[in-house]
C-alpha cells in the first residue's frame, strides 16, 4: 500500500508536512535527553536542585515541543485519512455501480457490503496510523544514531549492528501474519457471503425443514474464521514479544557497555546517561510501526481490496461533449456488429460473433437453452458488459459501449429476481422516478395488478417490504418490478429470464399484464419459455455463443432449423 500512497489527493503535501513536524520532535527528543542526563548527572555530583533550575525548564520546554508535535502529526494524519477514506468510499461505490450487478454477484454481496462498510473505516485507521509511524522510523532512528555517534562511537557501533537485525526479524514475523491474515479475509468474506446468503434463503430452509441443518454448516463456517483469527493473534503476539525481547537485549548490551566503562573511568556520567536515555527512543519507532502493523494490517488489506476494484477495467465511458443524445422513438436503431465478450481472460466466449438490428417499437424475443447466450447479450445491451470486440451503432453513430448515461436513462432493466429495498412499498415502486407523486404510484400499483396487496397491508403503500419488512412472493415482487417500469415509463425495456423461477399459474397472471406494458416500447425478452415467443414481433435464436437464426414466429417455422426443433422437442414448458 505505501506505493499507492502518492496516488491519493494531498498526500505529498500530508507526508511533507508529517516530515517536517517528525524533524522537529526528533530534535526535541534529543534535546529532552540531553538535559536530563546533565540535570540527573549535576544532582549526583551534588549540586543543589534551584541550580539546575534552567536545564529543567529546557527539558520541559523539549517535552512539552515533542508531545505537542505528535498531537500535530497525528491531527494531520487524522483529516488525510477521513478525506481520503471518504473519497475511496464514493469511488468503490461508483465502480460498483459501473462494473454492475454482475460483478456485484461474482465478488459476493456480503463480502463486498462489509468492504464498504467496515473495510473503509480500516483503511482509514491504517492511514491515520501508518503515516507518523513511517516517517519516525525513517527519520528519527537516523538522528538519534548520529547524536549517539557524537558522543560515544561503540554504543553507536552497538545500535547500529542490531537494528538490521530487528528489522529482518519483523519483516519475517510480518510477512508470517500477512498470509495469516490473507486466510482470516477469505474465511470473512465467505462468512459474510454465507450469512447474506442464508438470511436471504430462511424462509425457504425453513418450509423445506432445513433450517436446522443449516445451522450446522454456518457453525463450520463461523469456526473456521475463529481458527484462523486465532492464529492472526497469536502470530501478532509473537512478534510483539520478540520486538519487545530483542530492544530489551539491544539496550542491555548498550548499558553493560557503559557500566563497565563508568566503573573503568573510562566514561563519563553525563554521556552514559545521555546514551542510555535515548537508545530506547532509537528503537521506539521501530517497535510502533511493529505494533501498528499487526493493528492496521486488517486497514491494509482492506485498502488493497478496495483500490483493486477501483482499478478494475470497466466500460468506457463516453464523454459527454462527443457522445450522441437521442431519444429512442419509433426511427431509432440500434446496430451490433460482430460482438464477442469474453467474460473472463481463459474462459469461451459468451457471444461469439453476434450481430442483431433492432428497429424502434418491437418485441424482441431472445430465446435459447441454458448457456447460449441470452443473458450475455442482455448485460451488453444493459451496459454491463463491454464488448470484448465488435461495434455498436445507435442512429448511425458509434459508440463504444451502451453503459452511458444518455443510455441507461431510456431503459428499464427486469432481471429474473428483483431487488426489493429495505423501504415501504412506495419508495420501492418509485426506484426509476423518485419524484413521482402518490397518485402515479397508486396507478402504477393498479397497472400491476398490486392493489390488492396494497390495500390489505397494514400501512397500505407506507407498509415496509424488503430486508427488515414483509417478504413478498417471488409473484409479488415481480408486480413491484413491473410498477416500476409502468411508474418511469421509460422507452426500452430488458428482461432477464423474468418468470423463470415462477409457477406456471403466477407466470400466467403476470404475462397479460407484462404485455400490456410492453405496448410503444422496444422490448427485449431473454427467456427459454417458448409460450411467450407467439407474442413477439421478432425473434433471436441463441446457440452456444452465437446467433443460429433470427426471424418472425411464423417465418422460423417455416425454416424448420433451430426454432422448430425447439418447438417441437417442447423446450421450456411451451
Amino acid at each position: 500500500m505505501g506505493r499507492n500512497l502518492l496516488r491519493y489527493k494531498g498526500s505529498k503535501t500530508v507526508m511533507l508536512s508529517i516530515g517536517c513536524l517528525t524533524l522537529i520532535q526528533s530534535a526535541a527528543i534529543v534535546m529532552q535527553a540531553k538535559w536530563l542526563a546533565e540535570v540527573i548527572s549535576a544532582l549526583f555530583a551534588g549540586e543543589l536542585l534551584n541550580e539546575q533550575f534552567t536545564d529543567i525548564m529546557l527539558f520541559l520546554l523539549a517535552f512539552l515541543l515533542r508531545h505537542g508535535t505528535a498531537l500535530l502529526q497525528q491531527r494531520i494524519a487524522y483529516r488525510f485519512a477521513e478525506k481520503t477514506g471518504e473519497s475511496m468510499r464514493k469511488g468503490l461505490i461508483n465502480q460498483l455501480f459501473t462494473l454492475g450487478p454482475i460483478f456485484a454477484r461474482q465478488q459476493g454481496a456480503g463480502s463486498l457490503v462489509t468492504l464498504v462498510r467496515e473495510g473503509v473505516l480500516q483503511f482509514r485507521t491504517f492511514l491515520e496510523l501508518f503515516l507518523p509511524r513511517m516517517m519516525g522510523t525513517a527519520i528519527t532512528p537516523v538522528l538519534i544514531l548520529i547524536y549517539i555517534y557524537m558522543q560515544d562511537v561503540w554504543s553507536g557501533i552497538i545500535l547500529t549492528v542490531t537494528m538490521p537485525i530487528l528489522i529482518i526479524f519483523m519483516i519475517l514475523i510480518g510477512l508470517a501474519a500477512r498470509r495469516q491474515m490473507e486466510r482470516q479475509r477469505t474465511s470473512y468474506q465467505v462468512l459474510s457471503n454465507h450469512f447474506v446468503d442464508s438470511l436471504r434463503g430462511l424462509e425457504t430452509l425453513k418450509f423445506l425443514g432445513q433450517s436446522r441443518a443449516h445451522s450446522e454448516t454456518i457453525g463450520r463456517v463461523s469456526d473456521k474464521y475463529r481458527s484462523a483469527t486465532m492464529r492472526t493473534l497469536r502470530v501478532a503476539f509473537l512478534s510483539s514479544f520478540a520486538l519487545d525481547f530483542f530492544t530489551m537485549l539491544s539496550v542491555a548490551t548498550v548499558a553493560v557497555s557503559l557500566g563497565l566503562r563508568l566503573v573503568e573511568g573510562n566514561m563519563v556520567l553525563v554521556t552514559a546517561l545521555t546514551v542510555l536515555i535515548l537508545a530506547p527512543e532509537y528503537f521506539l519507532p521501530v517497535r510502533m510501526v511493529g505494533a501498528d502493523y499487526h493493528a492496521t494490517l486488517n486497514g491494509k488489506e482492506a485498502g488493497e481490496a478496495i483500490q483493486s476494484i477501483i482499478d478494475q477495467p470497466s466500460v468506457d465511458m463516453e464523454p459527454s461533449d462527443h457522445v450522441p443524445r437521442p431519444f429512442w422513438t419509433k426511427d431509432s436503431t440500434l446496430q451490433l456488429s460482430h460482438i464477442h465478450l469474453q467474460r473472463e481472460e481463459d474462459g469461451t466466449m459468451s457471444l461469439d460473433d453476434v450481430s442483431i438490428q433492432l428497429h424502434g417499437i418491437q418485441k424482441v424475443g431472445i430465446i435459447g437453452e441454458s448457456g447460449a447466450g441470452k443473458s450475455s447479450l442482455i448485460d451488453v445491451l444493459a451496459g454491463f458488459f463491454h464488448p470484448t470486440s465488435g461495434t455498436i451503432k445507435v442512429d448511425g453513430i458509434e459508440v463504444s459501449s451502451l453503459a452511458n448515461e444518455w443510455w441507461q436513462e431510456q431503459v428499464t432493466y427486469i432481471p429474473q429476481h428483483p431487488y426489493i429495498f429495505g423501504g415501504s412499498l412506495a419508495d420501492n415502486v418509485r426506484f426509476y422516478a423518485p419524484e413521482a407523486s402518490m397518485g402515479d404510484v397508486k396507478e402504477a400499483v393498479h397497472r400491476a395488478g398490486l392493489s390488492d396487496l396494497a390495500e390489505k397491508l397494514p400501512n397500505g403503500y407506507d407498509e415496509i417490504i424488503g430486508n427488515g419488512g414483509r417478504q413478498l412472493s417471488g409473484g409479488q415482487e415481480q408486480r413491484v418490478a413491473l410498477a416500476r417500469a409502468f411508474l418511469c415509463r421509460r422507452p426500452i425495456i430488458l428482461l432477464d429470464e423474468p418468470t423463470a423461477h415462477l409457477d406456471i399459474e403466477t407466470e400466467t397472471e403476470l404475462k397479460e399484464t407484462m404485455l400490456s406494458l410492453f405496448e410503444d416500447k422496444l422490448v427485449l425478452l431473454a427467456t427459454h419459455r417458448l409460450h411467450w415467443m407467439t407474442d413477439m414481433d421478432y425473434i433471436i435464436v441463441m446457440d452456444q455463443g452465437k446467433v443460429a437464426e433470427s426471424g418472425t414466429h411464423e417465418d422460423l417455422l417455416a425454416r424448420k432449423g433451430a426454432y422448430y426443433k425447439m418447438i417441437h422437442s417442447g423446450l421450456g414448458g411451451a
